[in-house]
């Protein structure tokens, strides 16, 4: 049986798949590009979230965003890099989950998303969801699932 099967799908939370805030590369509202773009290549990742002072979910910035804002027509405009700041240029409509959140709710969020945020009812960043956590978790349960067939 595996976790699709079982019904187990229904009793694991996003909160136990996700990867705490304290670990996840983030920047902040104010920082400017410049910062932004040295996390980004820094962390590997395409994108990542944007949180304000309080730790609260603002939005989410990319490579490809820092990247089409400093195009010129001729030339990359290096000088926006420490000219503009996150903020400007962000996307603030996020895919969001929370920790209660079931599989299912996650599995259905990464199907578009590489990661998706998580945060509480106030908007607190509590961590993302990626793609990987939730392979991972597939993965686990189906070699669970073989051992214990092959014991039963």
């Amino acid at each position: 049986m595996s976790l699709i099967q079982d019904g187990l799908a229904s009793a694991v939370t996003v909160g136990e798949m996700m990867i705490p805030g304290e670990k996840v590369a983030h920047v902040q509202l104010n920082n400017p590009l410049e910062h932004a773009l040295l996390v980004l290549v820094k962390s590997g990742y395409s994108a990542v979230p944007v949180l304000d002072a309080s730790y609260k979910l603002s939005g989410m910035i990319g490579k490809t965003m820092i990247l089409n804002h400093i195009l010129g027509l001729e030339r990359f405009e290096m000088e926006k890099l420490s000219d503009t700041t996150v903020q400007e240029i962000m996307v603030t409509e996020v895919p969001c989950l929370s920790q209660a959140d079931l599989f299912m709710d996650g599995l259905k969020a990464v199907i578009d998303h590489p990661f998706v945020c998580v945060a509480d009812d106030s908007g607190y960043f509590d961590g993302i969801l990626t793609r990987r956590a939730i392979l991972k978790r597939i993965n686990k349960d189906f070699y669970e699932s073989r051992l214990q067939n092959r014991k039963g």
